[in-house]
């Protein structure tokens, strides 16, 4: 049996204070929440700092992140998280709707919780479910709900493939997101399945993915599902463009997808 870590025990040289004033990097952090109408944004920081804490102290004995600067984090991880909230106020926008479908949401294939956290972090009005097939990260995610005291989070460890056949979770969610590197074929396949109908599965993709889009409609429509909108971002903070493709789900999902472990993954839809 291993040696058990003490994870009190690890120096950490980068940790903030949770009681600190706004640094710079925080400010943009600070505009983009009140651009998505979120007013408390000092008590919202503060847990992005508590979270910050706790994943570089975890990332000294695991692989978390290869990014761990706290500037940098910000950036490229909350702010990019929290562009959530773009698309959701675009797509109530475009729609003319008065509300989307809901507040359940499930983040799959979530890591180190991006962008789960930071959303379960921005609006405590969303039950946000974590999902990820190694269970040091959800070790790691379950000490980040405990110890920055979210609330309206849990994580739960398996595979997607295996999950999505749960009758407490199959077709449960208004929205699912992911930001896992994936092919969108096989992506959908991870997600939809998750989604209730007339909810959306909104996927983060880096740069132009016209080709991957046109590759994936026909697995999307075996789903239930069909590409509703695509949101195109500029964020300053990344070397690259986003693309968030949103899905909606149209229809129940066939009970045979998804398929069996593995099976998205080698022989796409």
């Amino acid at each position: 049996m291993g040696e058990r870590i003490d994870l009190n025990s690890i120096e950490t040289e980068e940790l903030v204070k949770v009681d600190g004033p706004v640094s710079e990097v925080e400010k943009e952090l600070e505009s983009k929440l009140f651009e998505y109408g979120y007013r408390d944004t000092f008590n919202i920081i503060k847990k992005f700092r508590q979270y910050y804490n706790i994943l570089i102290k975890w990332n000294n004995v695991m692989n978390l992140t290869g990014i761990t600067e706290y500037d940098e984090v910000v950036e490229k991880h909350f702010i990019d998280s929290i562009a959530f909230f773009k698309v959701y106020k675009e797509l109530k926008d475009t729609r003319e709707m008065k509300d989307l479908p809901g507040s359940m949401l499930i983040d799959v294939g979530t890591g180190a919780g991006f962008p789960g956290v930071p959303i379960a972090i921005v609006d405590s009005e969303i039950k946000v479910t974590l999902i990820d097939s190694l269970r040091k990260r959800i070790d790691f995610l379950n000490a980040v709900i405990r110890e920055a005291g979210i609330t309206n989070a849990v994580a739960i460890h398996g595979r997607s493939e295996d999950l999505a056949k749960s009758p407490d979770l199959r077709e449960k969610f208004d929205f699912a997101v992911s930001r896992a590197v994936a092919a969108m074929n096989t992506l959908s396949e991870y997600c939809v399945p998750f989604v209730k109908t007339g909810g959306y599965f909104i996927a983060y993709k880096t740069g132009n993915n016209e080709e991957e889009i046109q590759s994936s409609k026909k697995a999307i429509t075996t789903l239930g599902g069909s590409i509703d909108e695509i949101i195109k971002s500029k964020v300053e903070s990344l070397d690259f463009d986003r693309e968030y493709i949103c899905i909606k789900k149209t229809e129940k999902t066939k009970k045979k997808y998804p398929r069996k472990a593995g099976e998205p993954k080698n022989n796409p839809l």
